[in-house]
């Protein structure tokens, strides 16, 4: 997991961000180095190529993650329940009974082939559209435009670029509740009684794993 994050680190620092600055001084005439960043920052968040609505519960949305999550790793190891165990760091015996409690049909997603790279693509296209958006007032829609359609080609330049995700079962759980929980808490300015009440968790738990993750 450090490897990764300093692989990360190096790739979006050295090749994506002179990439970004290439694209925008090409379609805009300029370079916006917040659009840049915003992008960056979001490709550094590893549980974000799992989308989440954050208006559910924590609970809820913690399900959601898991199941998603693990459909997408059974999908990418073609079903094979061995080897995603071993590559999310679970026995079997766990994985089974992750499967059943989320009502996965492990071979229905076998047929579902994907490979990591189409998944990490399809994550950084994502990506980039979200973060374009935010910026539709203010640009020209003529550039805004002549940027979208360079989203696919930058896609799949950036997945080539940056190393492929790969985390356990722990560290997924654990990378999901720390996004989940700060966009509570900054949704709450702070206020952690209220977070707390707008996820439906106790506060006395919210706090603790406020704690446990160092969110604060």
């Amino acid at each position: 997991m450090k490897d990764r994050k300093k692989d990360l680190e190096a790739a979006l620092k050295e090749k994506v961000s002179p990439l970004l600055e290439q694209i925008m001084e090409k379609n805009l005439g300029f370079t916006i180095p917040k659009l840049e960043s915003d992008i960056t920052d979001t490709l550094r968040h590893p549980s974000l190529n799992i989308y989440v609505p954050f208006d559910l519960s924590f609970r809820e949305a913690k399900k959601t993650f898991k199941k998603e999550f693990l459909k997408r790793e059974l999908r990418l190891h073609l079903g094979n329940v061995s080897e995603v165990a071993t590559f999310l760091g679970l026995d079997r015996r766990s994985l089974h009974r992750a499967i059943k409690e989320l009502h996965l049909n492990v071979e229905q997603v076998r047929h579902q082939r994907e490979s990591r790279e189409d998944s990490q693509q399809e994550v950084i296209t994502r990506t980039i559209f979200s973060t374009l958006e935010k910026y539709e007032k203010i640009l020209h829609p003529e550039k805004m435009e002549k940027m979208y359609e360079e989203v696919t080609t930058l896609s799949r330049n950036i997945a080539k670029l940056i190393p492929h995700e790969s985390m356990t079962w722990k560290e997924a759980e654990r990378e999901f509740e720390k996004q989940f929980l700060s966009h509570a808490l900054e949704k709450s300015k702070g206020n952690v009684a209220r977070a707390a009440a707008e996820i439906d968790l106790r506060t006395e738990t919210l706090h603790r794993k406020i704690k446990k993750l160092r969110l604060k």
